[in-house]
């Protein structure tokens, strides 16, 4: 498990320098190194490293990791395999809460719209994620929980579409482009709220563990040992609305991060243990947006694509693999 461990934080850090070397143009690897360590290079250079590609990779990092620790608490919590904070709707409430103050940013301050996304995503987070807990209060099968999930997805895609159509065309565009997801939108500036903010989430994931791992086994089981499952319950939703509200407020919507990750951690080292799952989770996470961001980037040529696309192109067939391995072993 050491080993595995090893070999996670070396690829991790060959993708995070990979990712800050390589992009629409490659950059020599000494002036890189110049850049990053203050010395004396191409101010052209400085500027590509320092501004744009070291606070990308950051954001790659911070983001991979909140999402896929979001995924394990979902996972958990509602012991379901395909359960996530964009499945459960959690995402697109977040979206929704953005595109209410995006679409209608022209009555607003500019300076407002950085500290009010957050907010926002926040607040439309937890409002979705709220709905379904209490639905789940009722309804014990984790299936029709999932279906009722994609329910509240798809009304408030209906609400964001219906706000759309009124919308003037500059706020429109605004919001399309949001959600088509970026990294290179976090500067320095958003950094300092963004990284405290997902930091806190991750520092709360591992202060529930002990209870995660008693949890699931089962709900009776937990309260047996005298888990309290409803306080439980409300840190680990508290937790999954905040990782996941505050990356979808500062990258848009990133899809598949939160749903495939946990799966590839639990394959790699065949545990439930949280303690091993978190942080196996972060790591798979960070690489694996990492290099998503590098393929978009489309290294050596001017163009580039939506940061979904290409974590669509990874996560949809392991998606699919999933559920035929699921089916399998039920039949």
């Amino acid at each position: 498990m050491a080993r595995l461990f090893l070999l996670l934080i070396l690829l991790f850090v060959v993708a995070f320098c990979a990712d800050i070397l390589f992009g629409s143009v490659i950059l020599p690897a000494g002036d890189v190194w110049a850049a990053l360590t203050g010395n004396n290079g191409d101010e052209i250079v400085r500027e590509i490293i320092l501004n744009h590609r070291l606070p990308k990779a950051l954001t790659a990092v911070l983001i991979g990791a909140a999402l896929s620790v979001a995924g394990v608490l979902m996972q958990t919590l509602f012991h379901n395999p395909l359960a996530g904070p964009d499945v459960l709707g959690v995402t697109s409430g977040a979206g929704l809460g953005v595109a209410l103050l995006t679409l209608g940013s022209s009555l607003l301050p500019v300076w407002l719209l950085g500290w009010g996304q957050v907010t926002a995503a926040f607040v439309g987070a937890m409002g979705v994620l709220l709905l379904v807990i209490a639905v789940a209060m009722r309804i014990r099968q984790s299936v029709f929980l999932l279906i009722l999930g994609m329910m509240f997805g798809y009304f408030t895609s209906a609400i964001v579409n219906v706000l759309q159509s009124f919308s003037n065309p500059d706020t429109l565009k605004l919001f399309v482009t949001w959600t088509f997801g970026s990294l290179s939108a976090v500067s320095w500036d958003y950094m300092q709220l963004l990284a405290p903010l997902i930091a806190g989430g991750i520092l709360l994931s591992y202060l529930l563990q002990k209870p995660l791992n008693v949890f699931s086994l089962g709900d009776n089981y937990a309260i047996g040992l005298g888990v309290n499952v409803k306080r439980l319950r409300l840190w680990a939703l508290f937790a999954t609305a905040l990782l996941s509200g505050v990356s979808t407020a500062f990258t848009g919507p990133i899809a598949f991060i939160g749903i495939t990750i946990p799966h590839i951690a639990r394959g790699l080292f065949r545990t439930s243990n949280h303690r091993i799952l978190l942080t196996a989770s972060i790591l798979c996470g960070s690489i694996t947006l990492l290099l998503c961001d590098l393929i978009s980037q489309l290294p050596g040529t001017n163009g580039t694509l939506p940061i979904n696309a290409v974590t669509a192109l990874i996560g949809v067939p392991i998606i699919v693999w999933i559920v035929i391995r699921n089916s399998r072993r039920i039949s």
